[in-house]
């Protein structure tokens, strides 16, 4: 399988040759070539599967240049209870992404899908701790060295970082909005001293962040010079890595291939639905994809009107799900790729629009840059919004008619779920952190801490690490030269 730029301006790549390095060279993100298909009995074969096995039939389609031993090897290393051992009560931490029932009303079923029993009790380990096993490998292979530059919200960069944490030939430069985190969430990334992290706090918000990373990637001989990967979800592994929970959660929902299932999916920078919507492009029968978003709405904006409209930092609001505080989605890109039917032209042509005009409009009324908006339904897409009051409320519901604590972003999604529930369709929310994380907002919500797994109890306490430096990508760029020695 090769894999080719969304802007259409870069040679065919592998998949190893795309894995260490994110962005295409002319600014575009990977996608196969033409996306592989799953059967209806390659389903019913996958319904006994471990989620080791499961990721490896499922990565064995897009990593066609890695020896299928190895491969396998890899998903029986990354997925045991050992490293997702951080299940909740009463949930079997050996199936990776437990699902549960939350409630059940008028024909309506709404569920949970597990995601945060990774070592940093977020989603993001589910792809990340493959991600880092990948890097690994690889670069053994090769006899390389990678640094890595990430930006994070909050969730990816703890992830990325003990995923890479002591990885041979591995250093992780990761930037985060200083001071716009969670107590727990910086807490996590800072308290590590491995030598081959370095933690860089930029005074703006993400946006600011992701802007330097795609700045960096974009300098091609520095790139080059300094070995520069990258571990957000602009990188396909990571992407293709989150499609297996989507396979998992329809089979675990459903007991045949007539069933449908719906995802409803906090998101910010479109990452994670981007798996679901890869997912349904593969034949798994995935009926809507909800798109719960907060108080920064770019995409609800999107999916409502077929306006997408990137926000100033000065307009990108800081809120209690602050993963969610993204106002440039970077994955965007390849849903618009498919939606304009692989027009590279047209996709340059509006993503350059992006950085001229701050965004580009595919309504159809007139003055607009086209009228692909009436084709958004046929990939399944919904969206919705929730705002702190709905996510307070929504936690204390969800724990005083069911016993559950969840997060704050989960808390997103559950409100703006329960606005599309429809009768026979199992509603699938994905549970994004567990609440420890996010216990300031917890506290207001129930008017106690939230419960912490063993290990975290006063990770607040521990001595930090970490740079502060401005929103400039060339003191960046020194940053990252001085500590590589290259």
């Amino acid at each position: 399988m090769h894999y080719v730029s969304t802007r259409g301006q870069s040679p065919a790549q592998s998949f190893s040759q795309i894995l260490l390095g994110g962005l295409a060279p002319d600014g575009g993100l990977y996608l196969p070539a033409e996306y592989p298909k799953i059967s209806g009995a390659e389903l019913d074969a996958w319904r006994k599967l471990s989620y080791a096995d499961l990721a490896f039939e499922v990565l064995k389609k897009f990593a066609t240049d890695i020896p299928e031993a190895d491969l396998k090897a890899l998903t029986h290393k990354t997925y045991t209870p050992d490293v997702y051992r951080n299940a909740r009560v009463g949930e079997d931490a050996a199936q990776i992404t437990p699902l549960c029932t939350l409630e059940e009303k008028n024909g309506s079923k709404l569920m949970l899908q597990a995601l945060s029993n990774g070592p940093t009790l977020a989603f993001k380990d589910m792809a990340m701790q493959l991600l880092g096993n990948l890097f690994e490998y690889t670069l053994a292979r090769q006899g390389a060295e990678l640094n890595i530059f990430g930006a994070t919200s909050g969730d990816t960069g703890s992830a990325a970082e003990y995923a890479m944490r002591g990885k041979k030939g591995i250093r992780v430069f990761m930037l985060s909005p200083h001071k716009k985190m969670s107590a727990f969430q910086t807490a996590q990334m800072f308290s590590l001293q491995d030598p081959n992290i370095f933690n860089i706090a930029v005074e703006g918000v993400f946006d600011d962040c992701q802007d330097m990373v795609k700045a960096v990637s974009n300098d091609l001989e520095f790139k080059a010079r300094q070995k520069i990967g990258t571990v957000n979800s602009i990188n396909w592994a990571r992407v293709v890595a989150q499609v297996v929970y989507y396979i998992r959660g329809y089979l675990s929902a459903t007991t045949s291939n007539n069933q449908k299932v719906t995802f409803t999916v906090p998101s910010g920078n479109f990452g994670n639905i981007c798996a679901g919507h890869i997912a349904r492009m593969m034949g798994v029968p995935i009926d809507k994809l909800v798109a719960a978003t907060n108080e920064n709405d770019v995409l609800d904006e999107f999916f409502r009107t077929g306006v997408y409209r990137v926000r100033k930092s000065s307009e990108t609001y800081h809120t209690t799900s602050p993963s969610m505080d993204i106002s440039k989605a970077s994955n965007f890109e390849r849903f618009v790729y498919d939606l304009l039917d692989g027009d590279a032209d047209r996709v340059r042509a509006l993503f350059k629009k992006v950085e001229t005009d701050g965004g580009f409009d595919l309504s159809g009324k007139p003055g607009s840059d086209g009228n692909e908006f009436e084709k958004v339904a046929r990939y399944g897409f919904q969206s919705g919004k929730s705002v702190h009051d709905d996510r307070v409320a929504t936690i204390r519901d969800v724990q005083e008619k069911h016993g559950v604590t969840i997060d704050t972003h989960t808390a997103d999604g559950v409100k703006v779920a329960r606005e599309y529930l429809t009768p026979g369709i199992p509603m699938i929310v994905l549970e994004t952190a567990l609440p420890a994380k996010f216990n300031e907002t917890i506290r207001e919500a129930l008017g106690r801490d939230a419960e912490r797994p063993a290990g975290f109890e006063n990770i607040e306490a521990l001595p930090q690490r970490f740079d502060v430096m401005p929103a400039n990508v060339e003191k960046m760029k020194a940053y990252i030269a001085e500590r590589t020695g290259l």
